[in-house]
């Protein structure tokens, strides 16, 4: 008498099943649509002055020592909010997959087992935290701790070469009101305890970082690294784009999976969230655009 029993419940559920598959996927279908209308179209993604500039090669090495310390100082506060947004994750899952990027940021290295290749290429320790080594995949999960391996040491060896000392970077005294403004939306948004907000910051963040201006600041230093500073290391930036080049692979997945675990998701929180956090993108750039228009002029006027 059971078996059957269930057998003609399974049909329905089948169905209902089914049904809610369907439902979902077009649900997604117009959430994503107002996503690519209302988010992805921020001026920060579509056409961003400084880093179009930058992309041409003519920064003076005034200019590149005011934009290396700007990014040293977003780089470093960056922890904050990484550190908040672990703190406030909603799972443990969650949780986890931020003290990933928090664990990666301040020295331990992804590690891949099953990637024998990746050790044999190290034979100095020295070089065991160089980004031009350290892979953009794996896990935190084994994988070895090394202060060389810190980004913002990466960033550090940047600075050695543009004779700017430790004491010079990083810190919050160091930064613009733009730049700090956007770090502290980051705090804000990105680590919010809301996780529901901080979700759509982050989303916002992997879009704008996926959008190609690394690409671009690359392009700049390499040209500039011809004219100014030969032995100029890259390896923070170029590790960076590397790493984003897989991100975008997996953001639209994420955001499915998301939208899936959540079915009351609030699609205007999100949204709104997601554009305040590429407002506070945005006041970052621009203030570097208005700084080094800024040292362009005062250097016309010194000539």
């Amino acid at each position: 008498m059971y078996r059957p029993l269930k057998m003609e419940l399974s049909i329905p559920i089948r169905k209902q099943a089914t049904s809610f598959k369907l439902t979902h996927t077009k649900r997604f279908a117009q959430f994503h649509k107002r996503i690519q209308q209302e988010l992805l179209q921020h001026r920060v993604i579509t056409h961003n002055p400084f880093c179009q500039w930058f992309e041409e090669g003519n920064a003076t090495p005034l200019q590149v020592k005011a934009f290396v310390v700007q990014f040293s100082v977003f780089s470093n506060l960056f922890l904050m909010a990484q550190l908040k947004k672990m703190i406030n994750a909603d799972s443990i899952e969650g949780m986890r997959a931020s003290k990933e990027i928090l664990a990666n940021e301040i020295g331990v290295v992804f590690h891949q087992a099953h990637k024998a290749k990746v050790k044999q290429k190290i034979r100095n320790k020295d070089k065991e935290g160089d980004p031009e080594l350290v892979s953009t995949e794996g896990t935190i999960e084994g994988g070895l701790f090394h202060f060389r391996a810190a980004h913002f040491e990466w960033l550090l060896r940047i600075c050695e070469k543009l004779n700017l000392k430790f004491t010079e970077v990083g810190k919050r005294r160091h930064g613009t009101p733009a730049t700090l403004f956007f770090c502290d939306e980051l705090s804000r948004l990105y680590g919010h305890e809301d996780y529901r907000i901080s979700s759509a910051a982050s989303y916002a963040v992997e879009n704008w970082a996926a959008a190609g201006f690394w690409k671009q600041l690359i392009c700049g230093f390499e040209i500039f690294k011809k004219k100014h500073c030969p032995g100029l290391p890259l390896a923070f930036f170029t590790w960076h784009d590397r790493l984003e080049d897989q991100h975008a692979l997996h953001t639209q997945e994420e955001l499915e999976e998301y939208f899936f675990e959540h079915p009351d998701l609030d699609q205007n929180l999100f949204i709104q969230s997601g554009n305040e956090m590429m407002e506070g993108v945005w006041t970052f750039w621009e203030g570097l655009d208005e700084q080094r228009k800024s040292l362009e002029k005062k250097s016309l006027k010194l000539g």
